[in-house]
């Protein structure tokens, strides 16, 4: 179930290459985007070292997203996320970063967990 006010985040997943190109180099596949619905978005914060070079009149620098997906999505076929995905967050295309964790079931109720994963902004 969606977190009431929970946010969507659209899935860009690049698809099967159909062959390779002269050069022998794997052609792009047609992108396969999905959304997940209803997910919980938080900044992810570094703080800088006290006193350090890059603390210069800031606490904080926002370094990313993490994205709390809510357990029983429509798309459980195309999960689990791969590193290799990419995510629309807030109109910002951002790359997945490290492994996406799936927090399993809980042992105590038997209810499905979410699956969390941090994303970046794509520069360059």
């Amino acid at each position: 179930m969606p977190y009431p006010f929970g946010e969507t985040v659209r899935v860009v997943r690049a698809g099967e290459s159909p062959g390779r190109n002269p050069r022998g180099q794997p052609l792009p596949g047609p992108d396969e985007s999905f959304d997940l619905e209803g997910c919980a978005v938080t900044p992810r914060t570094e703080t800088p070292q006290v006193g350090g070079d890059q603390q210069q009149d800031r606490d904080t620098v926002i370094v990313g997203w993490t994205i709390y997906v809510p357990p029983g999505q429509k798309q459980q076929s195309q999960l689990p996320l791969r590193t290799t995905d990419k995510v629309m967050i807030r109109g910002v295309l951002c790359d997945i970063t490290g492994e996406p964790g799936d927090w399993g079931r809980s042992p105590f109720t038997g209810t499905r967990g979410v699956i969390q994963f941090a994303a970046d902004r794509v520069t360059g």
